[in-house]
């Protein structure tokens, strides 16, 4: 009888612990080892934030929900906008955007609406492991409507890079379910930069807002360079590996299927997750913004880290009570402003030398090479050493100058040949139109 007694208490204290841990873990301790981010790499997030939450505007000379201080786009640089009826559902609306103070053109998508159909079944269309590309496994909804995009308006991307320069950035943004299809978009256009005026890799960005779990860990890692994610505090998506498909499936439900989540997720060893080739995680480098503390009331002045996690990035379910206010995008450009401001305070010099400035391009290449090594450390499926990633950069680059060379090496090489992409997710109608397809496995 003793024996049984012994047993129930030490069920009882493993139980009371791991509850201990899983209630009092906070958003914070994600980061609490990432090193502060500097202002200047900073500095675009809160624009791009006011820039994708423009997108829900009907018209930007009279801005309904502009946040203080306004959206501080000029309505005559707009150059397109795409609603609900021009997409057919395919995709969430966008603009074509071009910043010429800051030599940068723009395509920002908004993300989930709650009362369109058309944005669920992007987020439905999908399988574990259904959709492979590049050498990892991708999000198939959300790949298909990137590439509707990128077909409908790579003649206009390349017509602007063309004609502003090779000096201006291109830049794709998004929120939520709009950030996936942004940060595929990339990775599309940075292995086919011959189809958008042979742009540089290095004036390729993509700011994903509040990301979903988009790409495998070896595509996250592989795209550091190119890609960043926005995380404020607690938010639940980036930090979610159940599929998109059921956690917005069940979105009157949210918390109970998070408790779920965070319980099931306990029991998995962190190296069983790493080993799996296809889970799903928030893409490149990440930027928290953290501004809550344990056992603290209220929210204090913002701090951002970065790093670019590959064991730890983001697994852990926070049970908090912001896990879903913390994802809407008017909090996340309210906060990320407030960070940057305190950033600029605390600096000794609002421009520093340019020296200093090329230190940091240096860290940052170094610190990119350095998770690419740990990836292959950690044995993660398809991941690749930093001298297979330069070789393959070094290949992409001279496939822009031979197209016949550039077939013969996607074959070889594993990556996934632009012409080959949109002919297996599209095919054309009678009228000569991209359509769809319906069954792609």
């Amino acid at each position: 009888m003793s024996v049984f007694c012994g047993l129930e208490c030490v069920v009882c204290l493993g139980c009371s612990r791991w509850a201990w841990k899983r209630l009092t873990y906070i958003g914070a301790y994600d980061s609490e080892s990432w090193p502060p981010a500097a202002a200047e790499d900073f500095e675009p997030v809160p624009r791009i934030c006011r820039i994708v939450l423009a997108v829900y505007e009907h018209d930007l000379s009279h801005p309904r929900y502009a946040p203080p201080g306004g959206y501080g786009l000029n309505p005559s640089w707009l150059i397109k906008r795409v609603d609900y009826d021009q997409t057919q559902g395919r995709c969430p609306p966008y603009i074509i955007y071009t910043d010429h103070d800051h030599r940068e053109i723009i395509l920002a998508i908004r993300g989930l609406n709650l009362v369109r159909e058309s944005d669920y079944e992007v987020l439905l269309d999908n399988r574990l492991g259904r959709q492979m590309f590049d050498g990892g496994y991708v999000h198939h909804g959300l790949l298909k409507a990137a590439t509707f995009i990128l077909e409908r308006e790579s003649n206009t991307l390349r017509q602007l890079v063309c004609e502003l320069g090779p000096e201006n950035k291109l830049v794709f943004a998004g929120h939520s379910l709009g950030s996936g299809v942004a940060a595929l978009m990339t990775v599309i256009v940075v292995n086919h930069r011959d189809q958008f005026g042979s742009i540089a890799r290095n004036q390729i960005h993509c700011y994903a807002i509040a990301p979903a779990r988009c790409m495998s860990l070896n595509l996250a890692v592989k795209y550091a360079d190119v890609i960043n994610s926005i995380v404020l505090q607690d938010d639940f998506l980036p930090r979610t590996p159940t599929p998109l498909e059921n956690i917005f499936g069940s979105i009157f439900c949210l918390p109970c299927l998070l408790f779920f989540v965070c319980m099931k997720d306990t029991f998995i060893p962190e190296r069983r997750k790493l080993k799996d080739p296809r889970r799903l995680y928030a893409p490149g480098r990440m930027y928290h913004i953290v501004e809550r503390k344990f056992c603290r009331c209220g929210r204090f002045p913002p701090e951002v880290k970065t790093a670019i996690p590959v064991d730890g990035r983001f697994e852990h379910v926070v049970l908090s009570c912001n896990a879903t206010s913390d994802h809407g995008l008017v909090w996340i450009e309210r906060e990320a402003q407030k960070a940057l401001d305190l950033m600029k305070e605390s600096a000794e010099r609002p421009t520093p030398p340019a020296q200093q400035i090329m230190s940091r391009k240096q860290s940052l290449k170094r610190e990119h090479r350095d998770a690419l090594e740990r990836a292959v450390s950690l044995n993660v499926p398809h991941a690749i050493s930093p001298t297979e990633e330069s070789t393959a950069v070094v290949v992409s680059c001279s496939h822009a100058e031979n197209q016949e060379e550039m077939a013969t090496s996607s074959k070889s090489g594993g990556k996934t040949n632009w012409d080959e992409l949109v002919k297996k997710l599209f095919t054309r109608s009678q009228s000569g139109h991209l359509v769809l397809k319906k069954d792609i496995h």
